[in-house]
């Protein structure tokens, strides 16, 4: 059998799975994407030269191994973390007027790992961060391109936002093999205050709630 069929059989089971289960309990089910543009925290990058790269993290999107959903490197002492937000880290898109229907399920996304490193410089830090995960159609998605609106921003020690950017994420998902994966490497310079810590800052990503006929 093999690898692509093995995928394919895997996505259609956990298809059937979530769509049993939305069904019973009005919950959602599954697909999604790619890389982010330009902004205030910078570009999407292809490759990198640190540790964070997209490749690394793609194996990491793709591995069955029980590993913890997000998982970082450590250049610096005190590094900002980075982290899903909490509730944010899937998001599943419905047919209009049908949202919370588990048999309307055309796609959901899934944000599954994340990695970073750091440059610690006066008065700043410099964070190479990346994230990746999966895609999966549900029973009325189609073949074709998905987009989806992924929001990211940076906290203080007080959980404040001092930092914000939306993006969206892209992929493309076939019937044949409904199941894809997806990563991105991007940078972002914070400054620090005097008498601040490079530490109590955290980067979050998230995806955006607020998109027509999420549930």
């Amino acid at each position: 059998m093999t690898q692509s069929n093995t995928m394919a059989r895997r996505a259609l089971a956990a298809m059937a799975g979530l769509a049993l289960s939305a069904a019973l309990t009005g919950c959602g089910m599954s697909s999604l994407t790619s890389g982010l543009g330009s902004g205030v925290f910078g570009g999407s990058s292809a490759t990198g030269d640190g540790k964070v790269s997209e490749e690394q993290l793609l194996a990491a999107a793709k591995s069955t191994d029980p590993v913890p959903a997000t998982g970082a490197i450590e250049s610096a002492p005190g590094c900002p973390k980075v982290s899903v937000w909490p509730r944010d880290n899937n998001l599943t898109i419905y047919e209009p007027g049908r949202v919370g229907d588990g048999l309307a399920i055309m796609h959901r996304g899934e944000i599954t790992k994340t990695m970073r490193e750091c440059t610690v410089g006066q008065g700043q830090v410099m964070v190479r961060y990346g994230f990746s995960g999966r895609v999966l159609l549900g029973p009325r998605g189609k073949s074709g391109a998905v987009t989806l609106p992924v929001n990211i921003f940076v906290t203080d020690s007080k959980r404040d936002k001092i930092m914000t950017e939306t993006a969206k994420v892209d992929t493309i998902v076939v019937v044949e093999n409904p199941i894809g994966y997806f990563s991105t490497v991007r940078t972002v310079t914070i400054p620090v205050p005097e008498g601040a810590r490079p530490g109590e800052f955290e980067l979050f990503v998230g995806f955006d709630r607020n998109t027509p006929n999420a549930g």
